[in-house]
């Protein structure tokens, strides 16, 4: 959740819908679906004249890129998904755990990678990982960055993660600041960007843990951070619709799941994050096993989206809405990876539509400025699934009454608008934020051609 969405930190990206849905909108009718040869609508090249991309991705997941980092106690591993593992552990460490009250002492290895210049001086980075944690054993993710006078920033904790809970309590890090940086839960932001300070550099530090006296290890296959400097906007300009295409992604309500399982986020009503992720993760033929959701209740509909917020679920944050946690969930699956980034236009989406990949992105918005939402929200996650053939957009929007109501019709110019400011006049008329054009990307980890170049055209590799 970015810095733009301070101070209400324990409302972002939790649905916290401000008017309950009024009844079920109904299926719209379906846009023209996308020919699986239809190419994809021209974007590759930048117009003459036109800003550069505000943001910058980063991001180790090839052999070479795991061999160029330093390792203490780690090793790259080659193969069809190559990554980094303990090898012998450069020593232990106690932790105690601060959700739980237990202290344990765990072995260790660091992997720290090389310094990345960053083709845009940020005022914010936002890092996800995909990993593979085995019980026994978490990772904990670092930044350290310069800044553009030439300083350095503490190691800032980004993230202490693994798949389960049954050893650590996945969780961010309060309190991190040196006076001009600060991490908020997930997300590192100069404190005062007017001020012209950027961060121009950076490293990623991994440190990976397991049980003493096991051959457990963490295996992390993908590493990386965004960088972005996104200008102020109440507005952005409008886009021109491109190819019309739907993608066939199954739909799951948040709200079915009210009262659920308070003790993550206070039930369904918010797990727009959870549910957005689990869409997607069963679009590309992700499953949980009957033994995965043996601990959900046998009445409750759709379990694996209680897992899901289980299974997100920041115990610092208290919220299922962390976004490099939900990527790293989605990457728990068989062959897929996420990843979390900012895209510039309605365009970029056209163009991952027409390759197959869904987008979930993450909008603030008054029930005025959405038309047929019925409610607002200061921060809240929808699977953008199409365009239709005049351009608007077709969402799964979690926050409806029943999974047949979820998918959604809506504007486009006011769906873009929403979605890309920074700056909104929230329901008491003062100045609030906007995540300006944050999503989760989650594709195979063996992409096709076709969708390898739609992602390198917004910049994911």
């Amino acid at each position: 959740m970015s810095r733009a969405e301070q101070p209400s930190r324990r409302t972002l990206l939790t649905a916290a819908v401000v008017a309950a849905v009024a009844g079920s909108a109904g299926p719209a009718v379906a846009a023209p679906r996308a020919h699986a040869d239809d190419p994809a609508p021209a974007r590759g090249a930048v117009p003459a004249g036109a800003p550069a991309r505000p943001v910058d991705n980063r991001t180790w997941i090839t052999y070479a890129d795991w061999r160029a980092g330093t390792a203490k106690g780690a090793r790259a591993v080659a193969g069809v998904r190559p990554g980094v593992v303990i090898a012998a552990p450069a020593g232990t460490v106690a932790y105690a755990d601060p959700h739980t009250g237990r202290t344990s002492t765990w072995e260790y290895a660091t992997w720290t990678s090389p310094v990345h210049r960053l083709t845009v001086p940020s005022t914010e980075a936002i890092p996800s990982w995909n990993a593979h944690t085995p019980a026994g054993t978490w990772i904990q993710v670092e930044l350290r960055g310069t800044y553009s006078d030439g300083t350095d920033t503490p190691w800032y904790v980004m993230g202490r993660w693994a798949a389960g809970d049954q050893d650590i309590l996945r969780t961010s890090v309060d309190d991190q600041s040196d006076g001009r940086s600060s991490i908020w839960t997930d997300t590192f932001a100069v404190d005062d960007p007017a001020s012209g300070l950027r961060l121009t550099s950076y490293r990623l530090r991994l440190t990976l843990y397991r049980k003493p006296g096991t051959k457990l290890t963490p295996t992390v296959w993908r590493l990386g951070a965004m960088g972005s400097d996104v200008p102020d906007r109440f507005t952005v300009p409008a886009s021109t619709p491109g190819v019309a295409g739907e993608l066939l992604v199954p739909r799951f309500s948040q709200e079915i799941h009210k009262g659920q399982y308070p003790e993550y986020d206070n039930g369904g009503e918010a797990w727009c994050s959870p549910t957005s992720s689990q869409m997607i993760v069963e679009y590309w033929g992700g499953r949980l096993t009957a033994e995965q959701l043996a601990w959900v209740d046998p009445t409750y509909a759709d379990p694996q989206v209680c897992h899901a917020a289980r299974s997100t679920y920041d115990h610092q944050y208290a919220g299922c809405g962390n976004w490099p946690f939900n990527a790293a969930y989605a990457a728990t699956f068989k062959g897929l990876q996420g990843v979390v980034t900012r895209l510039g236009s309605l365009t970029d989406l056209e163009t991952l539509i027409a390759a197959g990949i869904p987008a979930i992105t993450s909008q603030s918005f008054l029930a005025s400025e959405l038309t047929g939402a019925g409610y607002g929200t200061s921060g809240h996650l929808m699977t953008v699934i199409g365009f239709t053939a005049d351009g608007d957009v077709i969402a799964n929007d979690p926050a409806s009454p029943s999974n047949e109501a979820v998918r959604r019709v809506y504007k486009r110019r006011e769906w873009e608008n929403i979605w890309l400011r920074t700056k909104r006049y929230n329901a008491s008329g003062n100045v609030a934020s906007g995540t300006g054009g944050v999503c989760y990307l989650y594709f195979p980890a063996q992409p096709t051609a076709r969708q390898r170049k739609a992602l390198a055209a917004v910049g994911v590799r």
